[in-house]
């Protein structure tokens, strides 16, 4: 697969969709090549979409790019990220940005509609401090050279808080800081769910804040959306993304969760935060 140009970071604008609505914009409209976004681990090509008198930017990942992992089957990251998006609309919460499976330039990959993050918003940091502070949640201690140790600490945040109760159900195992895009306009976004949905308990976050405390009821109603959905037609649009395995799996993580009531806390048998942290 040739390299198209690199695109350096901050270096692009968002485009919401003008016309045809997000997902139909990305599934149908033609994709053209801009360049390359730094620092991926995976192919990651930042294009335009043009369908129906409408046009936005979005993030393409070829099924060609991604790279073999030792706990995911291969070329299965782009169905989960689709996989992600569908749940997050489940539970009401427009989580997740506008993703399809779709062809394209480099052939099948995932798309998704590119979201520019607001770069004043703090929602991770870390501190001298024991404690985290007014309006913000410990994480853990961290190692940050030379013997010292910092405080990592997230914001004690609704958005966040939802964004943790979803990484729970898809069993996240790689929720970093750079996948959360907070907006101008108020709203988060987070990306990057290639390697969710295993069967096996991976959660790996920096979003432990509110660990083994009771669910919101926000939080329970969404719960409940998801696992009617689970039982329509949602399984259905999940099948072709996921395994019988890993749809069992789904579904029990979320009866889970609603029989507890509670966010789950580190199984210690996974390495619980992902590091470095960005």
């Amino acid at each position: 697969m040739p390299a198209p140009e690199r695109v350096p970071p901050g270096g692009l604008r968002s485009a919401r969709p003008q016309g045809a609505g997000g997902v139909e914009l990305l599934a149908k409209g033609e994709l053209t090549v801009r360049g390359q976004v730094r620092e991926a681990s995976n192919a990651v090509l930042y294009c335009t979409v043009q369908y129906d008198g409408g046009k936005a930017n979005c993030v393409y990942k070829p099924i060609a790019g991604e790279r073999p992992l030792w706990d995911f089957p291969d070329g299965t990251l782009a169905a989960r990220e689709v996989a992600a998006y569908l749940v997050s609309e489940a539970t009401g919460w427009d989580l997740v940005p506008p993703t399809v499976l779709r062809d394209g330039p480099y052939g099948e990959g995932m798309c998704q509609l590119w979201i520019e993050a607001d770069p004043g918003a703090e929602l991770l940091a870390l501190v001298e401090d024991d404690e985290p502070g007014d309006g913000w949640r410990a994480v853990a201690f961290a190692e940050v050279g030379e013997g010292r140790t910092a405080l990592l600490v997230h914001a004690d945040d609704e958005r966040l808080r939802r964004l943790a109760v979803l990484d729970s159900v898809i069993n996240n195992a790689d929720r970093k800081g750079g996948h959360l895009l907070p907006t101008a306009d108020g709203h988060l976004y987070g990306i990057d769910h290639g390697v969710s949905f295993h069967t096996d308990d991976k959660l790996r976050t920096l979003l432990w804040g509110w660990a083994g405390e009771p669910l919101t009821e926000d939080a329970r109603t969404a719960l409940q959306r998801l696992s009617e959905a689970l039982g329509d037609d949602l399984g259905e649009r999940l099948s072709p993304l996921l395994t019988d395995a890993e749809l069992a799996a789904l579904r029990a993580r979320v009866e889970t969760l609603l029989t507890t009531g509670r966010h789950p806390e580190p199984s210690g048998r996974w390495p619980a935060i992902p590091w470095p942290p960005v």
